[in-house]
């Protein structure tokens, strides 16, 4: 059975920086790409960024664009998330998900990762 686990959330004070990851095991099956996403309270969820796993194509929110920077390990099967520069706005819980066809809907997605950014 396939699943993601993020980890790397936690408390940090706007300007400061946190690292997420996100693994993923029981995969049989190629992948097309990897992405995150981010759910504020009382918010939709919102795409971050996405990375395909065999060009390593990459896509920004503009939101987090020149701040957040999203990175793969194929030999890890590890999607990961860099942030810096983070503001409170950030704040969050950032779920990673597996895309396993160009063009579809994602079709596995982790439990999530609380990302609180203070003032």
């Amino acid at each position: 059975q396939v699943q993601l686990v993020e980890s790397g959330g936690g408390l940090v004070q706007a300007g400061g920086s946190l690292r997420l990851s996100c693994a993923v095991s029981g995969r049989t099956f190629s992948m097309y790409a990897m992405g995150w996403f981010r759910q504020a309270p009382g918010k939709e969820r919102e795409f971050v960024a996405r990375i395909t796993w065999g060009g390593g194509y990459i896509l920004y929110a503009e939101s987090v664009k020149g701040r957040f920077s999203i990175s793969r390990d194929n030999a890890k099967d590890t999607v990961y998330l860099q942030m810096n520069s983070l503001k409170p706005e950030d704040t969050g819980v950032y779920y990673c998900a597996l895309q396993r066809v160009s063009g579809s809907t994602y079709d596995y997605w982790g439990q999530g990762t609380q990302v609180t950014v203070s003032s």
